[in-house]
């Protein structure tokens, strides 16, 4: 944690900006989620600077994370081991054993042998290509890692009995003006590339498990644009903002000004927030007080902050006191130039998981963003 004097003049504030670029872009290796003391009993989280300890039993139960290295995943971890989870994740580069096992998520092989080495009651399915241009630039292998690898991994996870959270997107959903906020029940009508493959990774799912006959035994999480700690601001569309209000910093008044998008209307939704609902749903659906119910097969997940692209780095500028003067407000060309459509407005509604008595709340935006960059206004 850092924090500065907002009445300090420009020098203190692009020593500052540098200072939290290389800190949100510094790589560096996961340390272990919890350490267990067998002596006291108690889960140590090491990057804890408070100390704080988790007095539990070893785990009894143990969930596998996909896609463990990036944005959402670590945090799914975390939010299980705290918890008291054996938690293990996955990853195809970023692993740290036995942590962060290696897993090549498109190799059915190594699906079904890690499933088999670590044995999870639970997997959370959060590796995917989540990068609409990316999808759009090479839809194959988008489909490749949405669909088909979701599907394998729902097979191998249904035939062991394990139950299976497959993270989806808001997506899924056109977007149109006036048409929001969508239930889980509302038409699907993905308008690109990206939410057509994380739609067909629902379907192809659920289908494994209703041809299986495995009641409750997988169910979609759809979500929103995600923020949280990270390695490298670009795992984030909501973190990489707070990079180009730096960046702005040292452009000069001769040169363009950076746009930011003033027109789609996004509801960012911190990571630790999935990671504790993930966890609540895992806690839910298997317990056998529900083994009689049908639960429902698609949630959904959002905070209700509300703002545009825009409006999120005004507020960055309100958080950290940097000026916005090379940095303007843009709206979307009628043909994106990216070949990319984007919705204007896919706000989820979160009444199914309420219903379920699942906690649905989440950190304030700016709230969060306050503590991370350890401002303290005066």
């Amino acid at each position: 944690m850092w924090g500065f004097d907002f009445h300090q003049g420009s020098t203190t504030l692009m020593s500052l900006a540098k200072q939290t670029t290389t800190i949100m872009t510094s790589s560096t290796s996961f340390p272990p989620i919890l350490v267990f003391d067998a002596v006291s009993g108690e889960y140590r989280d090491p990057s804890d600077s408070a100390g704080t300890t988790a007095k539990v039993d070893a785990p009894t139960r143990t969930v596998l994370v996909t896609g463990a290295s990036g944005l959402l995943g670590r945090q799914v971890q975390r939010q299980f081991a705290r918890a008291g989870w054996r938690a293990v994740g996955t990853g195809l580069n970023r692993i740290n054993p036995p942590d962060v096992v290696k897993l090549n998520i498109l190799n059915v092989k190594d699906i079904n042998s890690v499933l088999d080495d670590v044995k999870p009651n639970v997997v959370v399915h959060c590796a995917a290509n989540r990068f609409p241009d990316s999808c759009t630039a090479n839809p194959a292998a988008a489909r490749n890692i949405n669909v088909q690898a979701s599907r394998a991994l729902a097979e191998a996870t249904v035939a062991r009995g394990i139950f299976l959270i497959y993270i989806s997107t808001d997506y899924v959903f056109p977007g149109r003006p006036g048409e929001a906020p969508y239930k889980s029940t509302s038409d699907p009508d993905p308008p690109n590339v990206y939410g057509r493959t994380k739609l067909e990774g629902e379907r192809a799912v659920l289908d494994v498990a209703t041809q299986a006959n495995a009641r409750n035994k997988a169910v979609v999480i759809r979500v929103p644009v995600l923020y949280g700690s990270c390695d490298e601001p670009k795992e984030s569309a909501v973190n990489v903002l707070m990079s180009q209000l730096w960046a702005a910093q040292k452009l000069s008044s001769s040169e363009p000004k950076i746009q930011v998008d003033d027109y789609a209307l996004r509801f960012p939704t911190n990571t630790e927030d999935v990671g504790r609902v993930c966890r609540d749903v895992s806690d839910f659906y298997p317990s056998t007080e529900n083994a009689g119910r049908v639960l429902p097969k698609i949630l959904q997940f959002s905070s209700e902050d509300q703002m545009t692209k825009w409006q999120i780095v005004q507020t960055f500028a309100e958080i950290t006191g940097l000026p916005l003067d090379n940095l303007a407000p843009s709206k979307p060309e009628d043909e994106p130039s990216d070949g990319t459509t984007r919705p204007y407005d896919c706000h989820l509604d979160t009444s199914e998981l309420k219903d379920l008595g699942i906690d649905a709340s989440t950190v304030g935006f700016r709230e969060w963003w306050s503590k991370e960059l350890g401002v303290f206004q005066r």
